[in-house]
């Protein structure tokens, strides 16, 4: 009888290899200390970080922080059980409270990952035979909440609403959409995608992870930076890892829809709440967030920059309409490419991460710029003229 361990291993060396040769490989690379703008190697190289989701410099501020330990001491490191069990606690009904007065909603509830609350929430409204629209270019997890509800997907082309309405045929249940992408950094239509769902019958479902806390009024989201009313859009998923700087999750939206959740959505359920050290921490930065406009307008002004410079040097940066968020993709193409231009920037100390398929369709291969209130201007122009020189040596390179 072989050995279990090497009968596993021999199914799988093969498909690292074949990832290896594809320049599709990847592995974590650990830092040993952060500061909003920059990290620290393991080997004591300070390098400037401009891929990450930190997008208000909070994941390093002393406030939450300081709230954090405090919390930790005198309340523990972690909730000990599921929310509906023993684990729900004032810090977490003190955050939902603060949540739900962000984004203009009756009610929000806690989720420990954004994935999870994801998988939740469509799991909990779609069922099997159900129809579900997404836009070709969601977060992964919306397109596999759906699949494990066992909807009928019909994906409609990117932030397109008529194709939406045509797709939506009067006969889906929900909609599905980022608010902003987290690859290419654009902004969902959402009054457009919210009349042709209204029309239909359906519910539109947003994924805000990447513009709650940098885009509108107090980082209310793309919501309100599109004009668009927030009862357009009964179900919005929102996170606290990326902008707020802490982690965790949540669903915002009627009391109704918030009980539903409670009593349906498995990942909600079956799983240990958030400890409430980590979540006052969360409550502090989104008290920051809102409480300090300074943060979203040094960020659009280094965002401003950034397009500026990209444009006069001729960078392979997209056009795009609407409101202007961090995340500023400057597409390679291969995957070759992507790995080329990120090392040529490291080499100069600065970290931005080869984005390549599957995270991305083939032929768009990346660096994901991403900008955080906690940059300097300085650091924009070295980005600049570190992905001029990575473009004279590496010319982009469609893959076929």
């Amino acid at each position: 009888m072989s050995d279990p361990v090497a009968r596993l291993d021999g199914r799988l060396a093969p498909l690292l290899e074949e990832r290896r040769q594809a320049g599709l490989y990847r592995r974590a690379e650990p830092l040993a200390g952060y500061d909003g703008a920059a990290a620290v190697t393991p080997d004591g190289r300070r390098v400037t970080v401009l891929c990450g989701n930190d997008y208000l410099g909070l994941a390093a501020d002393p406030r939450p922080a300081a709230v954090l330990a405090d919390k930790a001491r005198r309340l523990g490191s972690g909730a000990g059980a599921a929310h509906l069990v023993t684990g729900h606690r004032t810090e977490h009904e003190a955050l939902e409270a603060e949540l739900a007065a962000l984004t203009g909603r009756e009610a929000a509830l806690l989720f420990s990952t954004g994935y999870m609350a994801n998988l939740g929430v469509v799991t909990a409204l779609a069922g099997r035979g159900d129809t579900v629209a997404e836009d070709r270019l969601n977060h992964a997890s919306l397109i596999d909440a759906v699949r494990l509800a066992g909807a009928r997907p019909r994906r409609y082309r990117h932030a397109d609403p008529a194709h939406l309405a045509r797709r939506l045929g009067g006969a889906a249940t929900l909609a599905v959409t980022d608010g902003v992408f987290s690859m290419d950094g654009d902004v969902a239509p959402l009054p457009q995608l919210a009349a042709a769902t209204e029309e239909a019958g359906a519910t539109l479902v947003v994924d805000d992870a990447h513009g709650l806390g940098v885009l509108g009024p107090e980082g209310g989201g793309s919501v309100p930076a599109t004009g668009c009313d927030p009862r357009r859009v009964p179900v919005l998923i929102g996170t606290l890892g990326k902008a707020f700087g802490s982690f965790g999750a949540f669903v915002a939206g009627s009391g109704t829809l918030i009980d539903a959740l409670r009593q349906l959505a498995r990942t909600y359920i079956y799983t240990t709440a958030p400890g409430p050290a980590q979540t006052a921490a969360a409550l502090e930065a989104v008290r920051i967030a809102r409480a300090e406009p300074w943060r979203r307008e040094r960020l659009q002004a280094l965002v401003a920059r950034f397009r500026a410079g990209a444009r006069q040097l001729g960078l392979p940066v997209p056009e795009r309409s609407g409101p202007s968020t961090p995340i500023q993709p400057v597409v390679v193409g291969s995957a070759a490419a992507a790995l080329a231009w990120s090392k040529t920037l490291a080499a100069r100390g600065l970290r931005v991460a080869a984005i390549r398929p599957p995270t991305v369709p083939a032929g768009t291969a990346r660096l994901r710029v991403s900008l955080t209130a906690c940059h300097a201007e300085a650091d924009v122009d070295r980005l600049l003229d570190a992905l001029a020189a990575a473009a004279d040596h590496h010319p982009v390179e469609p893959s076929p």
